[in-house]
């Protein structure tokens, strides 16, 4: 099968079957790609985390952290890089769900293998067209803007702040969920981690550094909102 790129390209695959992982990691490379293989959830994070990865082929009954959450978690992060659930699950409602939450294509249980070998190869070679990555993801909210890719902010006095990791995945989980309200537990699942869970504290401390820099009045906020004893939300007014 020919490829498209001369540079080897890095594929993570998430399956926790060994003989369909091991099988699979093997045809992978055969096609010369480099392939990272994992068979838990929360293993599939941290390698996303660590490495740079060109595609992630990810089943989605996983122990520790299922496929749709991982991958959840992952669009907080990167919009960009292709998925490919490769999965049992095979009913309409799994499907639609998948591809809901941001998956590039789906593909299910018994499989054939040069049937999947050619979806990887359209995906990376669909990713690699669509380059340069330049595409700047901005929010904007009254006189107020994030960039995502840069992590600044400028305020509604033209103030301008650089905004840390854990700011901007907090402000992308709650403008991705606008007008609705995301549970603490969803936000610290999503932000912090599986691991070790901060204090509900910590989240409360980020919303009202976030009413300071972006409110007009704090005490009277028109975008990020406590709701008691459920979450926190942020409303953008539409146009």
């Amino acid at each position: 099968m020919l490829h498209y790129m001369t540079m080897k390209q890095r594929i993570l695959l998430v399956e926790d079957e060994e003989g369909i992982r091991e099988n699979l990691k093997l045809n992978l490379e055969l096609e010369d790609y480099k392939v990272v293989a994992v068979e838990r959830g929360n293993q599939a994070l941290e390698k996303f985390k660590s490495e740079k990865f060109d595609l992630i082929l990810l089943d989605v009954m996983i122990p520790e952290i299922n496929g749709f959450d991982v991958l959840k978690i992952i669009r907080l992060q990167n919009t960009q890089i292709p998925v490919l659930f490769l999965t049992a699950k095979n009913t309409s409602s799994d499907i639609i769900e998948g591809l809901k939450i941001g998956a590039d294509d789906y593909i299910t249980k018994p499989f054939n293998l040069e049937e999947l070998l050619l979806r990887v190869q359209k995906l990376l070679f669909r990713t690699q067209q669509d380059k340069p990555e330049s595409k700047t993801e901005v929010l904007n909210f009254g006189a107020n803007m994030v960039n995502f890719k840069t992590f600044e902010s400028k305020n509604y006095l033209n103030e301008y702040k650089r905004l840390s990791k854990k700011e901007i995945l907090l402000l992308k989980l709650l403008s991705d969920s606008e007008n609705e309200v995301v549970s603490r537990n969803e936000i610290l699942e999503k932000i912090w981690g599986y691991e070790i869970f901060p204090s509900t504290r910590t989240i409360d401390n980020y919303i009202l550094a976030f009413r300071k820099h972006f409110e007009e009045d704090a005490r009277n906020p028109k975008y990020f909102f406590s709701i008691r004893g459920v979450g926190y939300k942020m409303i953008i007014p539409k146009d």
